[in-house]
């Protein structure tokens, strides 16, 4: 796996390194050694799956508040998306930035997002299938979130919002 850093401090870009044959190939997605040696969760509570049939379809910003703070690994197992974290811990120095990342079924490339960041991400594709493995329970009653267009961050999405729920479309202003 190669770890490449983002401008937000704990979020990182990994790429599979496949190793290859006549039959296809093999390539490692998650390893407790590798990244206990980087000082990263090892433990996951759950996997989730999210299936999005329409392009420019937008999920997010969510998080959840502690106890129930998540870290969340994930990746585009059919289709592709944008994938985004915004950091919401405020003594980070990228406290109120974001970074995004293009996660495809054929690039392979996961996005790991610590807990104190809010994540949400767009459909690229029709079809889309997002895999998250995620390493607290879910509490509906720890659930929050930011607006996705909330100025207070400047996410730059790759294309038009076709379809959003009501409720991450109306998220307040962040204070």
């Amino acid at each position: 796996m190669i770890f490449r850093e983002t401008p937000l401090p704990g979020v990182f870009i990994i790429d599979a390194e496949p190793i290859g044959d006549e039959r296809g190939f093999f390539a490692r997605f998650w390893s407790a050694e590798v990244f206990a040696a980087r000082q990263l969760v090892t433990r996951f509570d759950h996997v989730s799956v999210s299936f999005n049939s329409r392009a420019g379809t937008l999920r997010g910003m969510h998080y959840q508040a502690p106890p129930f703070a998540e870290t969340k690994l994930v990746r585009s197992i059919r289709g592709g998306i944008f994938d985004v974290a915004v950091d919401l811990r405020p003594s980070s120095p990228a406290f109120r930035k974001w970074t995004g990342v293009e996660l495809t079924a054929d690039n392979r490339r996961a996005l790991y997002i610590p807990a104190g960041c809010a994540h949400g991400f767009e459909t690229l594709t029709p079809d889309a299938e997002v895999l998250y493995m995620i390493d607290a329970p879910y509490s509906a009653a720890h659930g929050r979130g930011v607006r996705w267009n909330d100025p207070a961050f400047g996410i730059q999405w790759p294309r038009a919002v076709e379809l959003i729920n009501e409720r991450d479309a109306a998220y307040p202003d962040f204070s």
